[in-house]
């Protein structure tokens, strides 16, 4: 993180919840909340007038739910990450939310180490938190909505290609590094290409691409 101090959002319909993840944040020295909102009309107001970092969005909430929300957000030209809590981890509404351009989700009963550092990883630009169960999420529910293969992934080199399907297979940049022999910085080089190229804002974007293209399938290796 290098210091950085996170502005926080918590945007629940359930005061008890705001609380108690209020008072769990605001007690982290690189942590503040500087806003909370009942429903997803207010988290998108607020979050538009403080500018926070991070917004812990719930995904069912009153007046506009937090996909809505999400989607809303991320039509900003500066959108702040969005981390959406849910009780249920395989659910339609968080793969949706992750469509609508959330960088992760949060089960509400994670342990708070869990939620801090994701939190922590989220407002320092990193996604796709908890790999294996995102990934597990994001190819259930892709099968479903397999579409044609957008005619934007004719445009990666054969590299950025084979990048991609590496980031969809959960390896962080290191990690591919080390598998193609390459430096990290290049690799770094290659994953932003990528999403500049298919106009994805981050690395959930892209998984979420390669698996409903079909150009990974689940439970391929």
């Amino acid at each position: 993180m290098g210091g950085r101090h996170l502005r926080l959002l918590v945007a629940d319909d359930q005061a008890v919840v705001r609380m108690g993840f209020t008072a769990m944040l605001d007690s982290q020295p690189d942590m503040t909340v500087i806003g909370t909102a009942e429903d997803g009309q207010q988290a998108v107001r607020i979050a538009r007038e403080l500018r926070p970092d991070v917004v812990l969005m719930d995904i069912r909430m009153p007046v506009l739910d937090g996909i809505e929300a999400t989607r809303q957000l991320g039509l900003d030209e500066r959108p702040p990450s969005v981390l959406v809590l849910t009780t249920f981890d395989l659910d339609d509404y968080v793969y949706d939310a992750l469509r609508a351009g959330a960088s992760g989700f949060l089960l509400k009963d994670a342990t708070p180490a869990e939620i801090l550092a994701a939190v922590r990883a989220v407002g320092g630009g990193e996604a796709l938190l908890a790999p294996s169960v995102t990934r597990r999420l994001i190819a259930e529910f892709a099968a479903r909505k397999r579409l044609i293969p957008p005619p934007e992934l004719d445009r990666l080199t054969a590299r950025e290609r084979e990048v991609l399907l590496l980031v969809a297979a959960g390896l962080t940049n290191a990690e591919i590094a080390g598998r193609l022999c390459l430096a990290e910085q290049t690799v770094k080089s290659h994953v932003s290409s990528v999403l500049f190229k298919l106009e994805l804002r981050d690395r959930v974007q892209a998984v979420i691409l390669a698996y409903e293209s079909g150009l990974v399938v689940a439970g391929e290796s």
